[in-house]
């Protein structure tokens, strides 16, 4: 087989590693770390396609067919690479917290889902004052929504918006205001759970909600974002 050949099956190596990490954890063939041991494996052997296709370009001469492997192989391990870079760039650009709220003084309680994080690696109980400076400082924007509507009806819109984003409701219960849902992360199909409270208040109704990741240190900023989304819908729905 020509050299050309050989680092284009290494690039494919590289990416079919990358591929196969998330898809893999959610089928349960191997366990998150794994996964996560494969994509940074990915980005060595990528890195290494990528170093070989330019000496092949640089100090010899191809052929027009050898070239078109050797260009293809490049391209395979820059976009290879790029993924889980730009993913460990994210990671360090946020806090290493897991559990996100909108109120810090009286934290949403898990009811209905604390039996499904029984063997959870994340404990139930909030982490404390140290992850609430954290998430002030990186996700400011994250408080309290309060409206004009009723409890009532704020309740039943927001079991819409948990509807529409497509999470699975785990409980509803209106008398304590209380919503418990799960979603799944797309790639890897990580669990988070988010409980949604409602309180009545002298003009109008107040909605908190926590978010908090079953597995991981960091949530690479997913939780704030599924928050941050549950508010904008909500608000959109009035």
């Amino acid at each position: 087989m020509k050299l050309s050949r050989w680092v284009f099956a290494l690039a494919m190596v590289g990416a079919i590693m990358l591929v196969t990490a998330g898809p893999g954890t959610q089928m349960e063939l191997w366990n998150f770390r794994f996964g996560f041991q494969l994509m940074r494996w990915a980005v060595y052997v990528s890195a290494a396609a990528g170093v070989l296709s330019l000496l092949l370009i640089a100090f010899r001469r191809q052929r027009q067919g050898q070239m078109r492997w050797i260009m293809a192989s490049f391209w395979i391990a820059i976009i290879t690479a790029y993924v889980p870079l730009s993913l460990l760039q994210k990671v360090q650009s946020v806090p290493r917290i897991h559990d996100i709220t909108t109120d810090f003084d009286q934290v949403p309680a898990f009811v209905a889902i604390a039996p499904l994080r029984a063997n959870a690696p994340n404990p139930l109980e909030y982490p404390g004052e140290e992850v609430a400076r954290l998430q002030k400082g990186a996700y400011p924007d994250i408080v309290s929504y309060e409206t004009q509507l009723p409890r009532d009806q704020l309740f039943n819109v927001a079991l819409g918006v948990v509807d529409e984003l497509g999470w699975t409701l785990v409980d509803a219960n209106l008398s304590e205001g209380r919503i418990e849902a799960s979603d799944k992360t797309l790639w890897f199909g990580f669990i988070d759970d988010v409980v949604i409270r409602i309180e009545a208040t002298a003009d109008g109704s107040k909605v908190d909600v926590r978010s908090k990741s079953r597995v991981g240190m960091s949530d690479v900023g997913k939780n704030a974002e599924r928050i941050r989304q549950f508010m904008q819908t909500l608000d959109q729905r009035q």
